[in-house]
């Protein structure tokens, strides 16, 4: 039996990130922790791209094109969709999370989502930290393991 245990070693690793400008402070904040948390699982900083779109509804299209170029181990969505008054918060949320989750199937690539979706800027500060750590721990852990995968027995 083989297995693939977790690893988190970002070394040797190259990442691409998508961030959205909409709810700027936020996700500026989020891209910040991202970036910090790859540099300490030993991601180099030069190894890291970064582009920012204009909302998340946007970000599925950079994904794909980082995606579909072959130079990137994984990649990370980062943005903020805070609920409004009314339905867009629910078209933005549900369609940038199937863009996302399209790319990531489509191309074979691991896509880590922190697109956060919350009621409040409040809800959103308490998580942007967190989840931004998170997601690049995600990214790192799914592109070892996606290549444990497709190397040859």
């Amino acid at each position: 039996m083989k297995s693939h245990p977790p690893d988190l070693s970002g070394k040797g690793l190259r990442i691409g990130i998508v961030q959205s400008r909409f709810n700027e402070a936020l996700v500026q904040r989020m891209a910040k922790a991202c970036m910090k948390a790859l540099v300490e699982a030993g991601v180099k900083a030069d190894d890291i791209d970064h582009v920012t779109v204009p909302g998340a509804l946007e970000i599925p299209l950079a994904l794909q094109a980082f995606a579909l170029t072959g130079n990137y181990h994984a990649l990370i969505a980062l943005g903020a969709v805070v609920r409004g008054e009314t339905y867009h918060f629910e078209v933005v949320s549900n369609e940038s999370a199937r863009g996302v989750m399209d790319v990531s199937l489509q191309t074979g690539m691991p896509v880590a989502n922190a697109i956060l979706t919350v009621n409040t800027g409040e809800q959103a500060l308490a998580r942007v930290d967190e989840k931004s750590a998170e997601a690049a721990l995600v990214a790192i852990e799914m592109a070892h393991l996606v290549q444990g995968i497709r190397k040859p027995a």
